[in-house]
């Protein structure tokens, strides 16, 4: 019901958008004081975003393991995606925000690949002390938890839930894409191995008080994975462990794998559902 009241409104004020200019894709790159690094974004701005002068709610939106910034745009498809979502009225003009969690070794792999702190690299502090804020003062975001939404991928899906599960305060809306949920295989010495076991969504859900419950039901959750992915079962897990919570979701389990064909479906979705919440 939501969503078909919502159209109509979305209808008027997209076409009016669309017509005030084309999106696109920009990088944004800054120093960071914690990593002792420059840091690039890529980030999506709205048809009318230059003229229109009005602050946009925001997505962001993560990529996964042997990945860049660059993967959604370059592999996602995602302006397409995002300009025919908003041309047809199932996604509200947003900004999109690509952050940059790639490894120094061969395909972005290796050192420093990841969302969370390793020795030497402490990157979700840089994401929340320094990137949120740099990128919201730069762009005209809106900045409040009801017009702020994350997703992502893969590694980035466990990102997202890791974050939103951190910082229900922040998010409006969480949405893990075939989503590293659980830790797998044995860590070693493996930096990035060793930090997704660490921050575990699952056993963190399991772990929460009624306290960090209770704030997990302000965050609307959509959990999507193919039934084909080999993270089918974490996803799975992570379902089961939020029922048991009493903390609502949406979970979604479509014909499909790992790839980038099933993310490209899965966005059109969170796009749409992200949207609901950024004009409750």
């Amino acid at each position: 019901m939501k969503r078909t009241l919502l159209l109509p409104l979305l209808t008027l004020l997209c076409t009016t958008l669309a017509a005030q200019g084309q999106s696109r894709i920009e990088t944004f790159t800054f120093r960071s004081a914690l990593l002792g690094a420059e840091k690039t974004c890529s980030v999506y701005l709205p048809a009318g975003y230059d003229d229109s002068g009005r602050s946009y709610p925001v997505l962001y939106l993560l990529h996964g393991a042997s990945g860049y910034h660059g993967d959604w745009a370059e592999k996602g498809n995602m302006r397409q995606i995002a300009d025919e979502a908003i041309a047809a009225g199932t996604a509200l003009p947003m900004i999109v925000v690509m952050p940059d969690a790639s490894g120094t070794g061969e395909n972005y792999t290796g050192d420093r690949m990841g969302y969370f702190d390793v020795p030497g690299w402490p990157y979700e502090r840089f994401f929340f002390e320094e990137f949120v804020p740099a990128v919201e003062r730069r762009y005209r975001i809106c900045g409040d938890k009801a017009r702020r939404a994350i997703s992502g991928l893969s590694m980035g899906g466990g990102g997202t839930a890791v974050y939103a599960l951190r910082h229900p305060e922040l998010f409006g809306s969480a949405c893990p894409m075939s989503g590293l949920l659980e830790a797998y295989g044995d860590p070693g010495e493996n930096a990035f191995r060793r930090s997704v076991a660490e921050n575990n969504p699952v056993q963190m859900v399991r772990d929460l008080s009624d306290a960090e419950a209770a704030a997990q039901r302000t965050v609307r959750w959509w959990v999507d994975c193919g039934d084909d992915d080999f993270l089918a079962l974490a996803n799975i897990h992570f379902y089961e462990a939020m029922r048991l919570r009493d903390i609502p979701l949406q979970y979604r389990m479509r014909d499909g794998g790992h790839t980038w064909r099933y993310w490209q479906t899965a966005l059109h979705d969170i796009l749409a559902f992200v949207s609901v919440g950024f004009a409750e």
